[in-house]
């Protein structure tokens, strides 16, 4: 099972669109992980029209889109526990350990998170961390990056895809 994670689309507040080659990466995976900052509800429409399953979260500028500040999915065996990650920079991956570990179930669990715009995949506190950065290159960032999980029975392989702007 292939799962697209996406984070900080920022749309329409920095970035007009989610590039094409984002959106056709989401239509052809079997699931999206959004970890928040759609920035709007036109962009999480975009995201929910392409997207087969979608599991995404609330970030610090999605307000009124009724989205959850964690969520939580088990796909391919494994547990992928979301949220944005908002707040300093400081402290920032020990802080999304422990909200992963808190809602994390028995099983195989990866955690994702989204807010900085860089991406991100290492262990914190015995928890494996991903953040694919902005999907659309949104400042901070200096490109359009995002991540594809392979998942298989629990197994996990993460490949990061990245254009420039």
């Amino acid at each position: 099972m292939d799962v697209a994670i996406v984070s900080d689309t920022h749309v329409p507040s920095r970035i007009d669109r989610i590039p094409d080659w984002v959106r056709d990466r989401l239509r052809d995976a079997d699931h999206v992980v959004h970890a928040g900052d759609f920035d709007s509800a036109a962009a999480l429409a975009t995201v929910e029209d392409v997207a087969s399953g979608l599991t995404a979260v609330s970030g610090n500028t999605d307000v009124g889109l009724g989205l959850p500040a964690v969520e939580a999915v088990t796909l391919g065996g494994v547990e992928f526990v979301v949220t944005h990650g908002t707040g300093s920079p400081v402290g920032y991956e020990d802080r999304v350990a422990e909200t992963v570990t808190q809602r994390a179930g028995p099983g195989p669990t990866v955690g994702v998170a989204g807010h900085t715009h860089r991406v991100l995949d290492t262990v914190t506190g015995g928890v494996r961390l991903l953040n694919p950065g902005s999907a659309t290159g949104a400042p901070p960032a200096t490109q359009v990056t995002m991540l594809i999980a392979a998942v298989d029975d629990g197994a996990l392989t993460v490949t990061v895809h990245r254009r420039d702007r």
